[in-house]
């Protein structure tokens, strides 16, 4: 028995990853993705590609500042993980070092701040020292800087 492989044409192919790119946005490295899965040859995920990037669908730097604040603001990452989960994406020096900015220093710390407070409070252990580890690994895991963490903890737990 013989697999139905699903074929598109350029156009058909083209229209789909538009609205692909259109429903959030996306990098690079994804569409081409999406377009291997799609059985694309190279030829034409290239030429699609170069449709996306000419009409506006598809642009690393709003992709990757798009990912910067949301990574954020809502699952309130560091900028270490926010950096290696953009360049595990292929995304350029430049357009990392762009989508940083959007971060606000302020807030940075506010939010680590308060999230250090929160982790510190549902932590049930006696002993300060398990208790300060299990602190510090949990925001390493989010990608804080360690600098910011042990100071943080200086201050909480002196």
């Amino acid at each position: 028995m013989q697999k139905n492989i699903e074929t598109y044409t350029l156009k058909e192919a083209t229209k789909k990853i538009e609205s692909y790119c259109a429903y959030q946005e996306r990098c690079h490295k994804e569409v081409i993705q999406k377009l291997r899965t799609m059985n694309m040859i190279p030829q034409a995920i290239d030429e699609i590609v170069a449709h996306l990037i000419r009409e506006n669908y598809l642009n690393e730097e709003r992709f990757a500042q798009s990912y910067a604040r949301g990574k954020f603001n809502i699952k309130k990452w560091g900028r270490n993980r926010i950096v290696n989960e953009l360049k595990f994406r292929g995304i350029s020096a430049y357009n990392i070092k762009s989508a940083l900015k959007e971060i606000d220093n302020d807030t940075y710390l506010s939010t680590l701040d308060s999230l250090c407070k929160s982790k510190l409070a549902s932590i049930n252990d006696t002993n300060c020292y398990k208790k300060r580890k299990k602190l510090i690994d949990y925001l390493l895991y989010r990608g804080w800087e360690s600098h910011l963490i042990y100071e943080k903890i200086k201050e909480l737990m002196p």
